[in-house]
C-alpha cells in the first residue's frame, strides 16, 4: 500500500464525526473531504421536518434489495432534475420523534475526550430522577455536530451530498458524488487514495413477508409504517394497532400506545427471541396484549399462528430490524447483514485502502466507533500494526465458527474489554505526539452501561404496576365498591360497553407517559 494522502470519509454521523478527529490528529493527510447525505451531521440523530414516506415495495424489503443504486448520468460533471423515485433513494429519513430521548446512559455513549452534555428534560426526570442518564434525542445531535464544527472540520464536509459509486481505478478510488439541490442534482467525481465508510447500518428498514401485509398497506397507505417512521404516539389516536417485534423498539411503542390508541395494544411477540440487553419485561404491561407469529392477513383481519384473530385493525408497526446495503459498493459484498474479509470490522482485508467505522452491533457503540476510527486513521497513515493477511483470515474464520455468519457476528458483547485492547494494540501509541490516544478500557463502561439498562427495566416494572393498579381502581369503581375509607356515595355503574369483534377493548385509563424509544441500542 503505497502513501495515503488523500481521504473521503463516507458519513457524518457519530462514527464520521470521529473520524474526521482521528484523521486529522494524524496530520499526514492532505486531503480529508467528508461526504454527508442530510443537510447538516449527526447521522440518524437529525431529525425530518417533513413526515416519512409511506412503505413502497414491500417485497424488495423484504428481500434485502430494496435499496438500489440510481441511474448515473452518463457523461460527468452533469446537472439533472431532481432526483425523483418511488421511494428515496438512500432511505435517508431518520426514526427521530419529538420526545425520543437515548436508552442508553450519556457516559458510554462519550468519547474518551469528548463527554456528552448533562442537559436533562423534564419527563426523564419525572421517570428516573435528578440525575437521569438518559437524553433528550437534541442533545446527541448538538453533541454529534460539536464534533464536526471545530478545528476547521466544518470546512471538510460536503452536506446534501450522496456517494452514489465508488470504485476502485488503477490505485485511486473514484467517487461519484451527487449533491441535492430545491430543483436539480449536480453530479461530479472526486478521486481519493483511500476510503473510510461511517453510514451506518440503520437505515434501510427490514419487512418481513407477510401474506396479506402488501394488500393491507395498499387499500389503505400509510396503515403499515416501520418503527424508523415512527413520529409518536398521536397518530395512532383511537386506531387499532398491532405491533410486530419483541426487541427495544417493539417494546418503547407498544408502551407508549397504550396511552392513545384502542386498547389492547396487541404486540406479536411470542416465539421471537426478547433483546439481549432488555428482556421483554415491557410487554408485561395489563393494555399489551401477547399476540403469536402474524401467520396472514385477510382484508383488516390479522391472523395468528396461534389461531387467534383480530379484526377491524387500523395499523400495522413493524420493529423489525433493518437491513445493512452498500449501494454505492457493488465491489463489496454485504451478507446476512455483515460485510465478509472485515478484519477487526474495521479493515478491508482485500484491500485495506477502504475501512469501516462502525460495522459492529449493539453495546457500547459510540466508544467502539472512537477505538475504530483511530485504527483506521493509523492503518491509512501507515503506523498500525496489522497481522499478516492469512492470521487476519484466521481470525474471521474462527468468529464465524463462534458466532455464526450473520448479524451476530458483529456482536462484540460481552467480550468488549478484549476487543477493545485488541484494536488499541494495533493501532499503537501516537508517535512524538501525533494522532489521538486510546485509554485503557475501563470496566466501569460496562457497568455504567448495564446499571442504565437497569434503570430502564425497573422504570417499565413501575408503568406495569401502575396500570395494573388503576385497571384494578376501574374495576372496584364500575362494580360500585367503596374503598376502605371512601364515606361517600356512587352512582350505578354504567353499562357496558358494546362488544368488539374478536374480544378487542376500547377501555382507555390515562397513566404515566412513555417518553422513551431505542436508538443508540437497536
Amino acid at each position: 500500500m503505497g502513501a495515503i494522502k488523500r481521504v473521503a470519509v463516507i458519513g457524518a454521523g457519530p462514527g464520521g464525526s470521529i473520524t474526521i478527529d482521528a484523521l486529522a490528529r494524524e496530520k499526514t493527510f492532505d486531503v480529508i473531504r467528508v461526504f454527508e447525505r442530510r443537510e447538516a451531521a449527526g447521522g440518524c440523530w437529525v431529525g425530518d421536518q417533513t413526515p416519512p414516506p409511506h412503505l413502497t415495495d414491500l417485497p424488495a424489503l423484504a428481500s434485502r434489495t430494496a435499496d438500489r443504486p440510481v441511474p448515473i448520468p452518463e457523461t460527468l460533471p452533469a446537472r439533472t432534475p431532481k432526483l425523483q423515485t418511488p421511494s428515496p433513494p438512500r432511505f435517508t429519513e431518520s426514526g427521530i420523534y419529538p420526545y425520543l430521548e437515548t436508552n442508553v446512559d450519556a457516559i458510554p455513549m462519550s468519547f474518551s475526550e469528548e463527554s456528552i452534555p448533562e442537559r436533562r428534560t423534564e419527563n426523564s426526570i419525572a421517570l428516573h430522577g435528578p440525575e437521569t442518564p438518559f437524553r433528550h434525542w437534541t442533545v446527541v445531535r448538538d453533541f454529534v455536530q460539536g464534533l464536526v464544527n471545530r478545528n476547521g472540520y466544518q470546512d471538510f464536509v460536503s452536506y446534501s451530498t450522496t456517494v452514489e459509486l465508488a470504485e476502485k481505478v488503477g490505485d485511486e478510488w473514484k467517487l461519484t458524488l451527487r449533491r441535492e439541490g430545491e430543483e436539480a442534482d449536480e453530479w461530479w467525481v472526486e478521486y481519493f487514495d483511500a476510503v473510510v465508510v461511517a453510514t451506518g447500518h440503520y437505515w434501510v428498514p427490514y419487512i418481513p413477508h407477510i401474506e396479506g401485509l402488501e394488500e393491507f398497506e395498499k387499500a389503505r397507505p400509510g396503515s403499515v409504517i416501520h418503527s424508523k417512521h415512527f413520529r409518536g404516539r398521536d397518530q395512532f389516536r383511537d386506531k387499532r394497532v398491532v405491533v410486530v417485534g419483541a426487541s427495544v423498539s417493539g417494546a418503547d411503542i407498544s408502551v407508549d400506545l397504550v396511552n392513545t390508541a384502542k386498547l389492547p395494544v396487541y404486540s406479536v411477540v411470542n416465539g421471537r427471541r426478547a433483546n439481549l440487553y432488555f428482556g421483554d419485561g415491557a410487554f408485561n404491561h395489563p393494555r399489551i396484549s401477547r399476540r403469536a407469529t402474524i401467520s396472514r392477513i385477510d382484508g383488516r383481519t390479522v391472523r395468528f399462528s396461534d389461531g387467534t384473530s383480530v379484526a377491524d385493525v387500523d395499523n400495522i408497526v413493524l420493529a423489525t430490524g433493518f437491513t445493512w446495503t452498500l449501494p454505492f459498493l457493488p465491489s463489496v459484498e454485504v451478507r446476512n447483514n455483515r460485510v465478509p474479509g472485515l478484519y477487526q470490522h474495521v479493515v478491508y482485508r482485500r484491500d485495506p485502502t477502504l475501512v469501516f467505522v462502525g460495522a459492529v452491533a449493539a453495546g457500547l457503540t459510540f466508544k467502539i466507533f472512537e477505538w475504530q476510527a483511530v485504527l483506521a486513521a493509523r492503518v491509512l497513515a501507515g503506523r498500525a500494526r496489522l497481522p499478516p493477511a492469512e492470521d487476519q483470515a484466521r481470525w474471521e474464520a474462527d468468529r464465524v465458527a463462534e458466532k455464526g455468519d450473520d448479524i451476530k457476528f458483529s456482536l462484540v458483547y460481552p467480550h468488549f474489554e478484549e476487543y477493545f485492547e485488541t484494536v488499541r494494540a494495533l493501532a499503537g501509541e501516537p508517535e512524538n505526539g501525533v494522532g489521538r490516544a486510546l485509554p485503557p478500557y475501563d470496566p466501569s463502561w460496562l457497568q455504567v452501561f448495564l446499571d442504565g439498562l437497569e434503570l430502564r427495566k425497573r422504570m417499565w416494572e413501575r408503568l406495569n404496576a401502575k396500570a395494573k393498579e388503576e385497571l384494578e381502581q376501574a374495576k372496584l369503581s364500575a362494580s360500585g365498591v367503596v374503598a376502605q375509607g371512601d364515606k361517600g356515595t356512587h352512582a350505578p355503574p354504567p353499562p357496558p360497553p358494546p362488544p368488539v369483534a374478536n374480544g378487542a377493548e376500547t377501555e382507555k385509563v390515562p397513566i404515566v407517559t412513555m417518553i422513551e424509544a431505542p436508538r443508540e441500542v437497536q
